[in-house]
């Protein structure tokens, strides 16, 4: 009896042997695929980081100083205030996922921070809405028509930058990515004349626009990086590969 049941768990070892050898080197060969496909498309990115690092920076600030906006126009503290910190916390995701790109083992993380960066900005949308009801309850019906004609813009920068990094997530071409940047871009560089006109005798409003259209231009930038086709090599002619 006992030798039977010996026999069984030997048979059964040499299955489980054999089993494992089968399954570990098409696991091997499964992370390898992984590992050279993401860092050639890491590699890709690394041209956007800087325009996209200074596009990140410019954005927050154009929040900080929406911000001081409310402080000159006695609305601290509203939903405006909060649209213009959410602002702020979107161009610090946006720097990160900048930084992010020159890493080679990153890519998670661009793809994170600009979904984040894509959540911040889908809040601050619906804090220009309530910004708009605020403003019109308080008898400013002008500002209140600017920040409710501002909201599908908002709308727009948030699905343009989520778009950006669910092209990642689904390991889609560098160039699909920049094109949702570039999309981005001109959604920011629409907001920024519209900031300027939340109170055009300001100067921190003028400067909030001036920021984000500075955004706007970088974020363009990092854009055509990503979207602009590779220069062909120039084959040599003739003799002209013989040196000396």
């Amino acid at each position: 009896m006992m030798s039977k049941i010996k026999i069984r768990a030997v048979i059964m070892m040499m299955l489980l042997t054999g089993l494992t050898a089968f399954i570990s080197p098409i696991r091997s060969i499964q992370q390898r695929q992984m590992m050279i496909t993401t860092k050639m498309y890491v590699v890709s990115l690394k041209p956007a980081a800087t325009p996209l690092m200074d596009s990140g920076k410019a954005f927050a600030r154009s929040g900080e100083l929406l911000i001081e906006v409310t402080s000159k126009l006695d609305l601290y503290g509203g939903a405006l205030s909060a649209a213009g910190a959410l602002i702020r916390n979107s161009g610090d995701c946006i720097a990160q996922a900048a930084a992010s790109c020159r890493f080679k083992t990153a890519l998670e993380l661009v793809c994170d921070e600009l979904r984040e960066a894509a959540n911040c900005l889908d809040e601050a949308t619906s804090k220009l809405d309530l910004a708009a009801k605020e403003a019109t309850n308080d008898q400013n019906a002008v500002l209140g028509k600017l920040l409710e004609d501002s909201i599908p813009v908002m709308g727009d920068m948030a699905s343009a930058l989520e778009a950006a990094g669910s092209a990642i997530l689904q390991r889609k071409t560098e160039k699909e990515v920049g094109e949702n940047l570039l999309q981005c871009s001109e959604y920011i560089d629409n907001f920024s004349a519209r900031v300027k006109s939340y109170a055009p005798e300001l100067k921190e409003s003028s400067d909030a626009g001036q920021r984000m259209a500075f955004a706007a231009a970088c974020m363009r930038s990092a854009a055509s990086k990503l979207t602009e086709d590779p220069p062909k090599s120039k084959k040599a002619k003739g003799k002209s590969w013989i040196k000396g």
